[in-house]
């Protein structure tokens, strides 16, 4: 694609499979710890390998051969888009990376971060509404202005938008389905009616893409064509895996029920 600036050279295209291997080795490494000093309840195995299946997702994303491909091809850049910013983000938050941070953290660094997870910018950005605007919203202007030429075109720019893709897929499924605290977190329906819109506005950014309305993306047609349509079949297939983990982890709250009188109870009032 004109303006696309491929890796300099191999070696500095295999970064991320470092950075990759080094949070897969911190993970296993906390979840041994919380094995051990917890071995009754220790930690979820399959938490594990969910949390791992998401950097497996990160790596097919940014290594060869998807790499280099979505740097020559809009084609490319939205499977990339796809596999950073919705199918990894919902990986990585299911294998509740907080949760297994606050069980092996010493107390007081422990409360450090519980006290960051109740602050007012934290709530905020727990909010369903800004985590749409953050990820989906963003969209638009990405698509619909010069931005998209812009930061493909200068190294910098493009790992930029990478990192904006993963932070904002994270915050977006954590609001939705995340197995981790969120103290702002509102109620299931409010989520529900979170997670259609942002299957509405898939659909639309996809279909407008498609037929060529509005988009400002300098690549071929049949190239633009192909991303809106993995944009519009690879998002719903991620909205609807989301949806699922949503229902998974959903537990309606306990009904209170008033407690019987005993009947000894009853007759000895009686008697007084």
């Amino acid at each position: 694609m004109d303006g696309h600036t491929a890796p300099a050279n191999p070696l500095e295209a295999m970064w991320p499979a470092l950075a990759l291997l080094l949070v897969a080795a911190a993970y296993l490494l906390l979840a041994h710890r919380a094995r051990r000093r917890n071995p009754v309840q220790g930690w979820s195995p399959w938490r594990a390998v969910v949390f791992l299946t998401g950097l497996v997702l990160l790596a097919v994303a940014l290594l060869p051969p998807l790499a280099p491909f979505a740097h020559d091809d809009f084609r490319g850049h939205m499977a990339q888009h796809m596999l950073i910013g919705m199918y990894a983000p919902l990986a990585l938050v299911l294998g509740a990376p907080v949760t297994l941070l606050l069980r092996t953290l010493p107390a007081a660094r422990g409360r450090r971060l519980t006290t960051v997870l109740h602050s007012r910018p934290a709530r905020l950005l727990a909010r369903p509404d800004v985590a749409l605007l953050l990820s989906t919203g963003s969209l638009v202007p990405l698509y619909f202005t010069p931005l998209y030429d812009a930061t493909a075109g200068h190294p910098a720019g493009h790992w930029l938008l990478h990192a904006h893709f993963l932070l904002s897929g994270c915050l977006f499924a954590h609001v939705i389905a995340g197995p981790d605290p969120a103290p702002a977190r509102p109620g299931v329906p409010a989520r529900l009616v979170c997670l259609g819109v942002a299957i509405a506005a898939h659909a639309v950014i996809s279909q407008l893409m498609y037929g060529g309305f509005w988009t400002d993306i300098h690549a071929p047609v049949e190239e633009v064509r192909g991303g809106a349509e993995i944009m519009y079949y690879g998002g719903d297939i991620a909205e609807l895996l989301l949806a699922a983990a949503l229902v998974a982890t959903w537990r309606p709250a306990p009904r209170l029920r008033p407690r019987p009188v005993a009947a000894g109870s009853v007759r000895s009032y009686g008697r007084r």
